[in-house]
């Protein structure tokens, strides 16, 4: 089996490091920079456990020098993917199946997803729908990413917590091809359950992300600081009904109730969103995956969203002042 982790950053490093340790598959990652150069010079470190492994792994910044693969996973954001279209194309063959690791709304987010919205491309993240046709949704394997991960140095990820990475067809088949690299992924030592409904998955950890993210990019604070905080939990709260609403009208079930969510989110602790730590980092941030994919999907059932709609013109005016969203 041939698998290449496209952007080998914190998820994708940490999924590579598991797969190459046992080597099963044929493997290959893209990267970029001085990671990338660590990775060729040193191999993959993985610190886990108390425990570091250090493992060769086959690393370059030009995916033509790999060549067609089963399966590549495409670890990462949303906002990168549109300009690495390119690079992506010679890794997919006939068979070539996508393995989309992107937090948010997904750009394949209504292939057969049935119902009068069948088809539809989701302008926020995928603009003209120029992804839908450079990659084609027939080969999307969806999945949702748990572990909590950091790139500690160049070349040397770190694992915190959490070893979970839900997949699943956007029909909802447990396919031979999701389940054979399910397999190769509980072989690695992963927690990997396959689901016939990813989309509810997908709404639930975007529900979190939808709201957190960009109140502590306004506001500085960690999730336990909004969620013990009773203003701005409220607000998150308002917000994530707002899309409750949304995710109910396409069809979407809610698993678990808001408020446990909202506990779920500040028991995490003192913990920065990576929205937080992208502006501080002056790096791109998520704004559209995660919140204006909503907005949108609110225009495109008829819902309104007026919370979301206020918070959503705060953080990406402040994004477009750091330089960290264009204007």
């Amino acid at each position: 089996m041939r698998i290449t982790v496209f952007g080998a950053g914190a998820i994708g490093g940490y999924l590579a490091a598991r797969l190459a340790i046992v080597g099963r598959v044929d493997l290959s990652i893209v990267a970029r920079g001085a990671h990338l150069d660590a990775i060729k010079a040193d191999g993959l470190r993985l610190m886990e456990d108390g425990r570091e492994s250090v493992t060769p792994i086959r690393a370059t910044a030009r995916a033509e020098e790999l060549g067609v693969q089963d399966y590549v996973v495409l670890a990462l954001k949303a906002h990168s993917l549109g300009p690495a279209l390119d690079q992506i194309a010679p890794l997919l063959g006939p068979e070539t199946a996508v393995v989309t690791m992107q937090n948010g709304v997904p750009w394949w987010y209504f292939y057969k997803a049935g119902g009068a919205l069948e088809g539809t491309r989701i302008q926020a993240v995928d603009p003209g729908g120029t992804i839908w046709q450079r990659i084609g949704p027939e080969r999307v394997i969806g999945s949702v990413v748990y572990p909590a991960v950091e790139v500690d140095a160049p070349g040397v990820i770190r694992h915190v917590e959490g070893k979970r990475f839900s997949l699943g067809e956007p029909s909802g088949e447990k396919s031979d091809r999701v389940m054979r690299l399910a397999e190769e992924m509980v072989a690695a030592g992963l927690q990997v359950p396959v689901r016939d409904d990813i989309r509810s998955e997908i709404w639930v950890k975007l529900w979190g992300n939808l709201s957190f993210n960009p109140i502590s990019a306004l506001t500085g604070s960690t999730l336990a600081t909004i969620v013990a905080d009773e203003a701005t939990r409220m607000l998150a709260r308002t917000m994530m009904r707002e899309a409750q609403t949304i995710g109910e009208s396409l069809g979407v079930r809610f698993p678990i109730a808001v408020d446990r969510r909202i506990k779920g989110a500040g028991d995490v602790g003192e913990h920065k969103t990576s929205m937080l730590q992208d502006l501080e980092r002056g790096r791109p941030m998520e704004i559209d995956a995660l919140v204006t994919a909503v907005q949108e999907l609110g225009r495109l059932t008829g819902q309104p969203t007026p919370t979301i709609d206020n918070v959503l013109a705060l953080v990406r005016r402040l994004a477009i002042e750091r330089g960290c969203y264009p204007a």
